[in-house]
């Protein structure tokens, strides 16, 4: 059960039908609320996905007929309509091959999102059905559910044993960029979480090496929604162009499901949440939006991209009044720069020269220029995407708060604090930042050299230290920096072990 969160609909549920009545639907309150499917064959289940144009509602938006297609051309697979079978019952031969996988994606490392976890905890049965779907038309058994939280963990592993299925969940480590699907191929292998930093498709090489078909928690619920209804229902809700319905977590904690068409003020009237200075859509590498610009955003693909924002993967952040908005974007942007896999140069220097452009900014010393070109320098030429969206979300930010910036550049602050409005991870204690003791320093400039991800020199040849917690492939770099500082002046201040202060 999802309890921490709040669930609603406009315009009535799908993903989240029975939600009114159960807190979580076990598998015969599914049954009960859901029915039995009955899997397509592959070709029917193409042209199905096809004629909704359903698209993954993991963030990228890929067609999923197209990723089917692409991990059906490499396997043999059945032809004829089959029955979803459920715990006792036995099928013939049911063409199975094992040289292909499903993996189901519930990495939610964003802060700011909940529906895959409410969609596991509250609809595993909902999910699992997508997931069977696609395995039987591919014609194997082998799933694999990739997910981050205790509880959607255990709610996940109790339906698959209700269901007596062959499916195995994997636990991921939650971080912002362990939901990038080469991430997930390279934690379900046993390799250490992180993109891959080459572009290796899953559909020719995935778990295993197998072919493989990942897509996001709520991409099969959908697929199970649209089996059940038939296409011509199915787009009933949403507009012509994009059909049906989709899952956002507005806030960080409350779940709406909208269909596609929905003007984004109605679903923020839904929420009782007011637009403030400027919304947030697409989550952390979305993009920000101004108060017009929110006023006139649709809920859909091109609705969105009409006023510069995303859909993204359904993430919805209103900034509340009274907190300062550059301190926010600046918070999130030093937060995103210590989650990086720390892979390429646009990821260890480029995201934080970011977050000191926009430090200066806040002191009122820095130009949007000087943030601008900062954000520029690593655009589309990074090992992920991680690189891309935190210069979308930055320069946005820029665009959407020009009267915020005007005040810290001509006064040196707005006048308001930075309260901490949008969502970060519970600290864990492990954190660590680099500080320096300025009784001890004497500008001997080797911890620029050692750490210059993390540290510069001023004009003076003084350490300038970036306000980020260490990064964790950093860990090792910082604390040879901190035992070879010739003044002992450089420590780490938090994170374990050694307490809350520690230094060479």
């Amino acid at each position: 059960m999802s309890a921490v969160h709040t669930v609603s609909n406009i315009g009535g549920p799908r993903l989240t039908l029975g939600f009114d009545r159960f807190d979580r639907l076990d598998l015969d309150r599914h049954l009960a609320v859901h029915g039995r499917l009955r899997v397509p064959s592959l070709e029917d289940l193409v042209r199905m996905a096809e004629q909704v144009d359903m698209r993954g509602r993991g963030g990228a938006g890929f067609p999923f007929a197209r990723k089917l297609t692409a991990v059906a051309s490499r396997v043999n697979h059945p032809t004829a309509d089959q029955t979803l079978l459920l715990p006792g019952e036995k099928g013939g031969d049911r063409g199975s091959s094992e040289d292909v996988v499903v993996v189901v994606n519930g990495a939610e490392g964003e802060p700011g999102s909940a529906k895959d976890k409410v969609l596991l905890g509250r609809a595993p049965h909902l999910v699992l059905d997508g997931a069977q779907i696609v395995a039987t038309a591919l014609g194997t058994q082998r799933i694999v559910l990739a997910v981050e939280s205790d509880e959607a963990a255990r709610s996940v592993r109790a339906a698959i044993g209700e269901r007596r299925m062959p499916a195995r969940v994997v636990r991921l480590t939650e971080r912002f960029i362990s939901g990038e699907s080469g991430a997930v191929i390279r934690a379900i292998n046993g390799e250490t979480p992180i993109p891959p930093g080459v572009k290796v498709r899953a559909a020719e090489s995935g778990v295993d090496g197998y072919p493989t078909l990942l897509s996001n928690t709520e991409t099969f619920a959908q697929l199970a929604v649209l089996v059940s209804l038939g296409p011509d229902l199915y787009a009933s809700a949403g507009t012509e162009d994009e059909p049906g319905t989709t899952l956002l977590t507005v806030g960080g904690t409350t779940v709406v499901e909208a269909p596609y068409g929905t003007p984004l003020r109605d679903v923020l009237k839904h929420c009782d949440v007011p637009p403030g200075p400027g919304v947030l859509v697409g989550g952390y590498h979305g993009a920000w939006l101004d108060p017009a610009g929110a006023a006139r955003a649709v809920l859909s693909r091109a609705g969105m991209r009409a006023v510069g924002g995303t859909v993204g993967a359904g993430i919805i952040l209103p900034l509340a009044q009274g907190t300062c908005p550059l301190g926010e974007v600046t918070r999130i942007a030093s937060y995103l720069a210590a989650q990086s896999a720390g892979q390429c140069g646009p990821c260890r220097l480029g995201l934080p020269d970011v977050v000191r452009a926009l430090n200066a900014l806040m002191e009122g010393g820095g130009t949007v220029e000087d943030v601008r070109r900062a954000a520029a320098i690593g655009r589309g030429r990074g090992a992920c995407t991680h690189p891309d969206g935190t210069a979308r979300f930055v320069l946005s930010a820029v665009e959407a708060f020009t009267a915020d910036i005007d005040a810290h550049r001509y006064g040196g602050t707005c006048g308001l604090s930075t309260y901490g409005v949008l969502p970060l991870p519970v600290p864990t204690g492990r954190e660590g930042r680099v500080a320096i003791d300025w009784s001890r320093c004497d500008g001997h400039g080797l911890c620029a050299y050692l750490v210059p991800e993390l540290i510069q020199l001023d004009r003076y040849g003084f350490p300038v230290v970036l306000g980020s917690d260490i990064p964790s492939w950093m860990e090792r770099d910082v604390q040879k920096a901190v035992a070879m500082c010739p003044a002992l002046a450089l420590r780490v201040v938090g994170g374990v072990p050694g307490g809350p202060d520690r230094r060479s």
